[in-house]
This record gives C-alpha cells, structure tokens and sequence, in this order.
C-alpha cells in the first residue's frame, strides 16, 4: 500500500494510502467533551467518511485539543484494509 507523507491542513492531519484517506478528526460527546477520532474516507469518493473513536477513555474538553490528539495518533497509521479498518505501528517503549 502506497503511503504518503503527514499533511497538517487547517487544524487536521491527513494521510493518504493506496485505497483510502485518514483525516484527524473528533467526535462531540452526549456527556460534554470530545473524543480524538480518525475518519476514514474511500477515494474514489463514494461513501462517507466512517468515524473510528480512538484514545479509549480519554474525553477533551475542547476540540482542539481532541484534533491534536488524533493528529498524533494518525502518525501511528500504517494502512487502512480494504473494509476501512484501521492497521496500526506497535507503539515505541
């Protein structure tokens, strides 16, 4: 899978593979806060975006901060399978 560089575009990060685009994204919650989030687009422009929540149990309390978080955690993307399921790098100790 063809992988390209981070992008940082007005407050999100987005990362292209061979089928699919990753864009940092958030999630409003019901209780207040936000949650980081990776949405995740075909591109063939098709379909919608598919939001994956990601940082289980982390809440932000603003966007900005949920936006940032997603953006970091984008940089661990390694591929997209061809369901829209996100592949992940093992994390560094």
């Amino acid at each position: 899978m063809a992988d390209f560089p981070l992008a940082r575009t007005c407050n999100m990060a987005r990362k292209e593979f061979a089928h699919h685009e990753a864009v940092s994204a958030l999630v409003r919650e019901d209780q207040g806060g936000y949650s980081a989030a990776i949405a995740v687009k075909a591109l063939d422009g098709m379909s919608a975006p598919r939001f994956h929540k990601i940082l289980d149990g982390q809440r932000f309390k603003t966007a900005d901060d949920a936006d940032d978080a997603a953006a970091q955690q984008l940089e661990r993307l390694i591929a997209i399978d061809e369901e829209g399921q996100l592949a992940w790098a093992a994390a560094a100790n």
